[in-house]
């Protein structure tokens, strides 16, 4: 402490001493020594005895830094074994750099130089609050309030696996087309197989004799095949267990990069018939597939749409499949199907069913989930499903035939 801060505090015990205790005291000025100081304006006397420099500093000293201020805790999010705890910094940092934040969570805690800290070591299943503190050079705040509550889990499992759509093969703008979405951030490998020659076990009188298939990526062709034992790595086809059992079906085996893709299924010399388009998952669910569509003919009989799919893992899936018709007109098809109607299967069962989707008694949560179609007379289910195999059906109300499209979306 410098002599010009003493003579201060001397200062100050006067005016105590005397009985004088004003809010505010002026200075004129202080020396030290043959040296005078800059010119304080004036000083205040706590009751305990503090004095305080107005302005700070007046005298060549710093006011003395005391402990940051409280963080403002933000959202805490909930991770396997952790928890991202965010926050943003105190008003003040009472007048020393902060050097660190250290969130805690229960007994477990982590440090960290800004938002968020993540806190690992916490227990799947058990709920907790977070707090966060802030540390400068005098020591560490007030913790903050508490955080939301947040229970770890491990991360699901459950994701769409096999999806298929069957329907009429044509030509022009009535081919087979079907889309699929590659989530996640690594590569996945497929099968996507084009089936005609094999529906016939399953009654299919009228089968697409020999189905061709081409993949995009947007507009470029990244793979085709026809007759699958004619491709170049048949036989890791062959060991997927995907290899279909006629020789004229075609099946291509690959590995995307996450992202959009379509799937084209044709038949050789412009052939028509009863055909069907399957994407099956080879590897882990790490880049799961997210969504499927097929767009064709939607006839009678057997050449309504029909499209399968997989619910793997040991948690329900929240799922939106979507029946659109009238709105593929913008799209320039000349013969959408004009009104869609939807039915979804568990097997034999009928679990769902929908004819425009606003009539449906969950029509708020369809369009909050931003998968509402643009025409009132398209069809949606939103449902959640345990794991298992379950079937879309999409026909025309009244028999209509006419081009449509089947979506299927997962939800997170």
């Amino acid at each position: 402490m410098t002599s010009k801060y003493l003579r201060l505090l001397a200062l100050a015990g006067a005016f105590l001493a005397l009985g004088v205790h004003p809010a505010r005291a002026q200075v004129t000025q202080v020396t030290d020594g043959n040296t005078s100081s800059t010119q304080c304006t004036s000083f205040t006397i706590s009751s305990g005895g503090t004095v305080t420099l107005s302005p700070v500093g007046c005298l060549g000293l710093a006011q003395q830094p005391t402990v940051p201020g409280a963080p403002t805790i933000g959202v805490a999010t909930a991770g396997n074994a952790q928890a991202s705890v965010a926050f943003t910094a105190p008003a003040s940092n009472g007048g020393s750099a902060i050097l660190d934040y250290t969130a805690t969570c229960g007994t477990a805690s982590a440090t960290g130089a800004g938002s968020p800290v993540v806190v690992t070591g916490l227990a799947n299943g058990t709920a907790y609050t977070c707090t966060v503190i802030a540390r400068n050079a005098v020591g560490s705040s007030a913790p903050s309030a508490a955080s939301n509550s947040v229970t770890p889990a491990l991360p699901s499992d459950t994701h769409l696996t096999n999806i298929s759509t069957r329907m009429q093969v044509l030509t022009g703008e009535n081919v087979l087309i079907g889309g699929l979405t590659v989530g996640g951030t690594t590569p996945k490998q497929v099968v996507i197989r084009a089936r005609g020659p094999s529906l016939a076990a399953a009654g299919i009188t009228n089968a697409l004799a020999n189905p061709t298939i081409q993949l995009f990526s947007g507009a470029n062709a990244i793979a085709s095949n026809d007759d699958w034992g004619t491709a170049t790595n048949a036989a890791a086809i062959q060991a997927s267990g995907f290899a279909p059992s006629d020789p004229a079906e075609s099946a291509i085996l690959t590995t995307l990069n996450p992202g959009a893709y379509t799937a084209v299924v044709t038949g050789v010399g412009t052939s028509i018939g009863v055909g069907i388009v399957e994407i099956f998952e080879v590897d882990t669910p790490a880049s799961p597939l997210s969504n499927l569509s097929s767009r064709g003919q939607v006839g009678t009989g057997n050449d309504v749409t029909i499209g399968g799919f997989v619910i793997q893992g040991t948690s329900p899936q929240t799922v939106v499949i979507r029946a659109r018709g009238p709105s593929l007109a913008a799209a320039g098809v000349s013969s959408p199907l004009a009104n869609p109607t939807l039915q979804l299967f568990s097997g034999t069962v009928l679990m769902e069913t929908n004819d425009d989707w606003g009539s449906a008694a969950n029509a708020a949560a369809i369009q909050s989930s931003g998968y509402a179609p643009s025409n009132a007379q398209e069809s949606v289910i939103l449902v959640t499903l345990n794991p298992g195999a379950y079937t879309a059906i999409v026909s025309g109300v009244g028999g209509a035939t006419g081009v449509a499209i089947i979506e299927i979306f997962a939800l997170p």
